[in-house]
């Protein structure tokens, strides 16, 4: 084999990783990669900054469970990337990380933009390297994959010195086998399982992130028609049963007394299913520690004085919930079964009122309403981070799962619009709305030219009020007055307009509808400004009590 610039061997391996995109700002270190991936089967996609590239790569790896991949050069590009590698940790998004770096012999002294990115990205990665010979590049590439998209996926990162890009190698990629085998649970722990499941009393599933991540929700709905055992789902694993299903009490998660309200109050027995910790703590539907918990995930659970299983079927999801159903049966009579919840009640009926409140600014579920009645079943909706994402997660149904997302383990401000980018690259056939905080859109505005030149006609609701919205709410709970939290904005419709998209401000409560229908109807993106009215509690009964979460 004869011998060639060590980047390009580098791309070759990403081609063999499957790569399609790569998310990021090229620099002055990264000349011979990015020149490499020039002449090579991926996309590169500049983005305007390395914040949006990482979120892009992030929410391709939710939505493909392929890692995505994200570059920044030396020093403030590494530092950039920092928000959207820490929400893919955190959130178990596969990722893949790539900084340059300068030549090997200046890092032991200081030098222009050199930072040690390495410990830098140890706290938020499964995983990093430097690559300190062009000879392990096969090796730390398919490393970096193969743990990126292990359970529990995450990112991991690869630093790039210049030199050691542009040096001489001879080699090729990895083969990257044949996929991941996770290990099943014994029959024996099977039929423990199953018999401490047919033995509750008031038996209950708590649905996560962790099911909707690995496509589990068919099995999961078989497991709740089979057993006609109840499933409450996360904000994060909306969508994993139809709101619709009989089986289906809630989404989980805000308030002190949603768990109680679904059933968890009287539950003897907790299924979880793909449930993260870092989704809501265990405390607020275990605070006595008395439920017994079967839990079914596909890594060792993580430690909690109110999450101590009684047995973990650890494994691939969807097999596991097969064998369960199998061993389980009927466990809930049908007399008993599908009792409606009153969880439900009280939020699907806030919902469909909205329908009929013709205020102007709008309140939140009558602009959730109408945003609902836009899409499709699989059309998606993906949240930025704020006061309305609390009121998405509260209140705007799904039917299926990975169609409503929603940040909820970093939860970082101006996620919305580079998470739809990449959501529109992932899926072409569907339509796409964000919905942001005049707050949190500011933050990654400049996305909207990179939307723009890559005509990926997405469709950008921004819910207008002036002021840091969930900020707000806390502080007039807490001290009966608000401070340090307005603000003024720029012409939303004209700064959209800059950047070559079509923009409309609704006027009155009626305007929504009809610009989210010419909107949908474009193949450019486009932005909606909504005058939104917050003076509805987002804790919208009393008899759901105090919220538990913060945004």
């Amino acid at each position: 084999m004869t011998p060639r610039r060590a980047s390009d061997v580098f791309v070759e391996c990403l081609e063999a990783e499957g790569v399609k995109y790569v998310f990021g700002i090229p620099g002055e270190e990264t000349l011979d990669l990015n020149e490499s991936l020039e002449s090579s089967s991926i996309q590169f996609v500049p983005v305007r900054h390395e914040q949006g590239g990482a979120y892009m790569a992030d929410v391709y790896g939710r939505l493909t469970r392929s890692a995505g991949v994200c570059l920044g050069t030396l020093g403030p590009g590494a530092t950039n990337l920092v928000t959207g590698i820490a929400d893919a940790y955190l959130d178990h998004a596969p990722l893949v990380a790539l900084t340059g770096q300068g030549d090997l012999e200046r890092m032991h002294k200081e030098s222009h933009q050199y930072i040690d990115v390495i410990s830098l990205m140890r706290p938020i990665v499964k995983w990093n390297a430097r690559l300190n010979t062009p000879a392990i590049i096969p090796e730390a590439v398919r490393k970096a994959f193969k743990v990126a998209e292990s359970q529990k996926p995450g990112p991991t990162h690869l630093e790039l010195p210049e030199d050691v890009m542009a040096a001489q190698l001879d080699a090729a990629p990895l083969p990257n086998g044949s996929g991941f085998r996770r290990p099943e649970p014994s029959a024996t722990e099977v039929e423990l399982a199953a018999r401490i499941v047919r033995g509750a009393e008031h038996p209950i599933v708590l649905a996560g992130n962790g099911c909707a991540r690995v496509g589990a929700a068919g099995a999961l709905r078989e497991f709740s028609r089979v057993t006609g055992i109840p499933v409450a789902e996360t904000f994060m694993g909306k969508g994993l049963l139809d709101y619709r299903d009989e089986h289906f009490v809630g989404t989980v998660g805000l308030q002190s007394r949603d768990y109680a309200l679904a059933g968890f109050e009287d539950a003897d027995v907790v299924v979880t299913v793909g449930f993260d910790l870092v989704e809501h703590a265990p405390v607020n539907w275990n605070p006595g520690r008395d439920k017994r918990i079967v839990c079914i995930d596909t890594a060792p659970v993580e430690v909690d004085e109110h999450f101590v299983t009684e047995i973990d079927l650890i494994g691939d999801i969807e097999v596991v919930l097969s064998l369960l159903t199998e061993a389980c049966g009927p466990v809930v009579a049908p007399e008993n079964g599908a009792q409606p919840s009153r969880l439900n009640e009280i939020v699907l009926s806030h919902f469909e009122a909205g329908r009929e409140d013709d205020a102007f600014p709008l309140t939140p579920p009558r602009a959730l309403w109408d945003v609902r009645q836009a899409l499709g079943p699989c059309d998606m909706l993906i949240s930025d981070v704020g006061l309305h994402k609390l009121w998405i997660a509260r209140m705007f149904p799904a039917h299926e799962p990975n169609t409503v997302l929603i940040a909820n383990g970093l939860a970082g401000m101006g996620i919305a619009l580079p998470s739809a980018i990449a959501a529109k690259l992932v899926h072409p056939e569907r339509n796409v709305v964000t919905i942001n905080g005049d707050g949190g859109f500011l933050m990654n505005l400049q996305e909207l030219e990179t939307a723009r030149r890559l005509r990926t006609p997405i469709v950008n609701v921004i819910w207008e009020n002036a002021q840091f919205g969930s900020i707000v709410w806390k502080q007039d709970k807490k001290f009966g007055r608000h401070f340090g939290v307005d603000f003024t904005n720029p012409d939303f419709v004209k700064l959209a307009d800059s950047f070559g998209c079509p923009a409309w401000r609704c006027e009155s409560a009626d305007d929504l509808p009809r610009r989210l229908q010419q909107a949908l109807a474009l193949d450019l993106p486009s932005l909606i400004v909504v005058p939104i009215d917050y003076s509805m509690d987002v804790a919208i009964s009393d008899e759901l009590g105090q919220e538990t979460v913060t945004t």
